[in-house]
């Protein structure tokens, strides 16, 4: 090495060495004061084919809130006055509440089970107004049970795809679907596993595949997330399992509501993440989704 070039090399090192010395002298503790916000009102309503309506209404809880059973229990909203009208009718619906145990209680808005001649079931190709006034504020919501297609066949294979996370014995559950000629058919599926509760799992769009048939697709089983429990199993079936599918579908409001709520949902914890607003289809700042559903049922043994 020559010493000209010696000497390029020594300044600069000199000049990155004085370049992060001004760096740091630049530093500046920043104090970030993160605003509190008054509570939001949030709606986890819907109403489907052949059953009355209902609405859990809640409040937003802090960010930094510490969450406990007491904690999501204050959080119900009580003495709301909340109607859903279809037409010419409309009923009011009534508060009830259900002891889950520990001295804890659940609670939903739903027809009056004491006055059955003014009872509400949802119907397909109608519309249905939500409306609650709670806090001296009216929120309101309009939506649609959809007249439900339904899936063309379905069965159960070896997974798609597979790798040494995937359970011994998995297997996945797979649908031919014809999707009708109109655009804006969207759908949500539950999964019920050997008499237990319907899990919501996926939601699709016909933006890409409106009017044809799609096939081989490919659905996981839904569970509770609330459990602490290996999702890898959970998302799969089992030879001997009586599987009931049950198939949605729903208008565009309700679909981008769960599609975003989908989507934050996955990105919790992942710092390169884009932040994303869940897309509620209330009014009045209401958080949350009044979702009509039309579903169809198709049950089958795993062989």
């Amino acid at each position: 090495m020559n010493r000209s070039t010696v000497r390029n090399f020594q300044v600069t090192i000199a000049a990155i060495f004085v370049f992060t010395v001004l760096l740091l002298s630049c530093e500046k503790v920043v104090h970030i004061s993160l605003a509190s916000t008054p509570p939001q009102v949030v709606v986890d309503g819907a109403i489907e084919t052949n059953i009355p309506p209902y609405v859990i209404l809640t409040s937003t809880i802090g960010f930094f809130s510490n969450i406990d059973l007491s904690t999501l229990q204050n959080s119900f909203l009580h003495g709301a006055e909340i109607s859903v009208s279809c037409g010419a009718k409309s009923v009011n619906l009534v508060e009830y509440s259900f002891d889950t145990g520990n001295n804890n209680k659940f609670y939903v808005y739903t027809v009056d089970t004491t006055n059955l001649s003014n009872i509400m079931l949802g119907q397909v190709d109608s519309f249905y107004t939500l409306t609650i006034k709670y806090g001296g504020q009216t929120y309101t919501s309009v939506t649609k049970i959809p007249n439900p297609k339904g899936i063309d066949t379905m069965w159960f294979a070896t997974p798609t795809y597979q790798d040494s996370k995937t359970p011994k014995g998995a297997l996945q559950l797979f649908v031919n679907y014809t999707d009708p000629d109109t655009p804006g058919n969207c759908v949500r599926y539950f999964t019920q596993l050997n008499g237990g509760p319907y899990y919501p799992s996926q939601i699709f769009s016909d933006e890409v595949v409106n009017g044809k048939t799609v096939k081989d697709i490919g659905l996981f089983a839904g569970y509770a997330q609330t459990i602490d429990a290996n999702g890898d199993s959970l998302s799969y079936f089992y030879a001997g399992d009586t599987v009931t599918l049950k198939w949605c579908e729903i208008d565009q409001g309700v679909y981008n509501f769960w599609n975003t709520a989908g989507y934050a949902a996955s990105a919790i914890g992942n710092p390169f993440a884009s932040p994303i607003n869940l897309q509620s289809n209330m009014t009045n700042g209401a958080l949350g989704v009044w979702a009509g559903y039309g579903s169809t049922f198709k049950t089958a043994v795993v062989p």
